[in-house]
């Protein structure tokens, strides 16, 4: 995520917290680095300038020069501007409406709006627990409206027919008027989307808007858009309410420009940020801890509410409960676990979490590579037969010839698990005497790889 501006503003920030002493002309220099920075992640030239100005006022006032570590005040202000550019805190979705709560998701094609709708449903459901209905009003897009009804099944929320061959604005109202007499909570409206901005789409979403009046207006825009997202942000404010912002694909090698900026340009705020494919793949927007990310900080908050969406605690207490009264840890525990990383988000969402100089220390951690190797164990553990789980003993050279062209492997790579699960039934046998609070502090959570890319699980 915006991994070029991440990389140059962690290098300003370790720099800007060895100064010893602030002066105007390092002050300048530093900004100057700063706005380089920004300028190359595709943020708007007067959200720059803004900016620096303010973090320039701040850094030569009286809080950093009378301070005994002006360096770590420094970063301190940069941080809080850089929140200030993005939003104050948190802004959350607004239901206060007579039911059905009508919410639009309007912008460009290939922004993901009929992805984040399905996303959104989910959200509401799970976090709100609201009764959703979805309704794609896209009658141009092939496909567009089986693709809503795909991912809203996926996402838990009911789906309300419609056909190429009518007018968006029939569907919006026999939608709503569905809703109403079905007694949902919100009715969320997927918009037709253009692959340029023209008049026929703006006037008909203004029509859309009319007849429908919603509670929110939601502008998804893609963060890998750079200053194209600033261009379509305007002309989106102009014929639209605009009440929140989506960003999408912040999960991508994104240059970060369209987060910093589509906030400031449509004065809307920040509600959500995509950040995997995944249907439950969206969070909620906090702007200081999506700057504490871009300045190489990480954000232990997500990571800690990552870890336990992602835990099956059931699973883990099962797990414990064998431990401890002495049944061997089998082949079917391990796939447990690799299938547990899987759940929270996979390797390298869980390392983007984590501060810069945290995930320094992995080295040049090749994170597409390890994700491949944890798919490959489990093709080899689901190419087993249940009995050979339960008993991995019995896997000879025999055995082995035939898993490896189950799982399409060579035999080395499962002699290589076979390796690996060993080490960590030792370590199991370790735990059953009361060790596991040992294990823990000699383990100190996820200390990297182990032997072929396999991640060392914190128990």
């Amino acid at each position: 995520m915006a991994s070029a501006l991440t990389d140059k503003l962690t290098r300003l920030v370790k720099e800007m917290r060895g100064q010893a002493r602030i002066t105007e002309s390092n002050v300048q220099d530093m900004l100057r680095e700063v706005r380089m920075a920004l300028l190359e992640a595709d943020v708007a030239l007067p959200v720059v300038r803004d900016f620096i100005a303010r973090v320039k006022e701040k850094a030569l006032g009286q809080e950093v020069l009378g301070s005994l570590k002006p360096g770590q005040t420094l970063v301190s202000i940069v941080n809080r501007e850089l929140a200030a550019t993005m939003g104050e805190g948190i802004s959350d979705i607004n239901l206060a409406a007579q039911p059905p709560a009508v919410i639009l998701m309007a912008g460009l094609q290939g922004a993901g709006k009929t992805t984040t709708t399905a996303k959104l449903a989910k959200h509401l459901i799970e976090k709100r627990k609201k009764k959703v209905l979805t309704v794609s009003g896209d009658v141009y897009r092939p496909a567009a409206i089986e693709q809503l009804k795909t991912v809203t099944k996926q996402a838990g929320a009911e789906w309300f027919p419609s056909t190429p061959d009518q007018k968006p604005l029939d569907i919006a109202r026999a939608a709503i008027d569905y809703a109403r007499k079905h007694f949902f909570d919100v009715l969320l409206v997927d918009t037709a989307g253009r692959l340029a901005i023209d008049e026929a789409l703006m006037k008909e979403i203004k029509d859309l808007h009319a007849a429908l009046n919603p509670v929110e207006t939601l502008f998804v825009v893609d963060a890998m858009q750079g200053q194209d997202a600033i261009n379509t942000a305007k002309a989106f404010k102009e014929a639209l309410p605009l009440t929140g912002i989506v960003l999408t694909k912040l999960d991508g090698d994104s240059r970060g420009g369209a987060a910093l900026s589509v906030r400031q340009i449509t004065g809307a705020p920040i509600k959500f940020a995509g950040v995997s494919e995944k249907i439950d793949g969206l969070e909620v927007f906090d702007a200081e801890r999506h700057a504490g990310r871009i300045l190489g900080m990480g954000d232990i908050v997500a990571l800690v509410e990552q870890v336990t969406a992602g835990v099956d605690m059931e699973a883990a207490q099962k797990l414990a409960a064998k431990v401890k009264s002495g049944d061997g840890f089998d082949l079917n525990d391990f796939l447990s676990q690799i299938q547990q990383m899987k759940q929270m988000g996979g390797l390298s969402s869980l390392m983007d979490k984590l501060p810069s100089q945290l995930t320094a220390k992995a080295g040049s951690l090749d994170m597409d590579k390890a994700e491949k190797d944890i798919k490959r164990k489990e093709g080899i553990i689901q190419s087993m037969t249940p009995l050979e789980r339960r008993k991995p003993e019995l896997i000879k050279a025999t055995r082995k010839k035939r898993i490896a062209g189950g799982a399409g492997v060579q035999v080395q790579e499962v002699n290589r698990l076979l390796k690996e699960f060993e080490q960590m039934q030792e370590m199991m046998k370790k735990m059953k005497g009361g060790g596991l609070m040992k294990m823990m502090k000699r383990m100190g959570g996820m200390k990297g790889l182990g032997g072929g890319g396999m991640p060392k699980m914190p128990f």
